[in-house]
C-alpha cells in the first residue's frame, strides 16, 4: 500500500494531473450543508421528509455550488490576467463543471448515508 505525507505527494504517486484539494474542497461544500439544511427545513416544518426534501436539499445545494462559480467567474474577470492563479482551474477547461458534480456528489452521500441518523436524533430531541 502506498504511503502518503500530503496530498501533493499523493497526488504524483497516483499520477494525477491536478491538485486533489479543488475537488475535496467541493465535495464538503455539498457534503456539510447538505445535512444542516435538511435539519433546517424539517426543524421549520416547510417540506415533510421524503424524496421532495432529498431533491431541495439537492437544489439548494448545487445553487450554493453555481453562485460560488459565479463569484469565481466575477473575480477573475475583475483580476484579468491573474484569474489563473485566482481560479485554480488548473488547465481544466470542464473545471466548474467536475466542481459543481463534485458538490453534488458530496450532498447526495450525505443524504444518503445520514438521513436517518439525523431523523433518530430529531424524533430524540422531540421526545425528550
Amino acid at each position: 500500500m502506498r504511503r502518503c505525507r500530503s496530498a501533493s505527494s499523493c497526488a504524483t504517486g497516483w499520477h494525477l494531473a491536478r491538485n486533489p484539494f479543488d475537488r475535496i474542497g467541493h465535495f464538503c461544500q455539498g457534503f456539510v450543508p447538505a445535512i444542516v439544511l435538511r435539519e433546517l427545513v424539517i426543524g421549520l416544518g416547510l417540506i415533510r421528509r421524503g424524496t421532495f426534501l432529498a431533491l431541495a436539499v439537492l437544489a439548494f445545494c448545487l445553487a450554493i455550488s453555481a453562485a460560488y462559480e459565479l463569484i469565481e467567474f466575477a473575480a477573475a474577470q475583475a483580476l484579468g490576467q491573474g484569474a489563473d492563479a485566482f481560479l485554480g482551474a488548473q488547465g481544466d477547461p470542464w473545471d466548474t463543471q467536475w466542481d459543481m458534480l463534485t458538490c453534488l456528489v458530496g450532498a447526495a452521500i450525505a443524504l444518503a448515508t445520514l438521513s436517518r441518523i439525523d431523523d433518530r436524533l430529531i424524533a430524540q430531541d422531540r421526545d425528550g
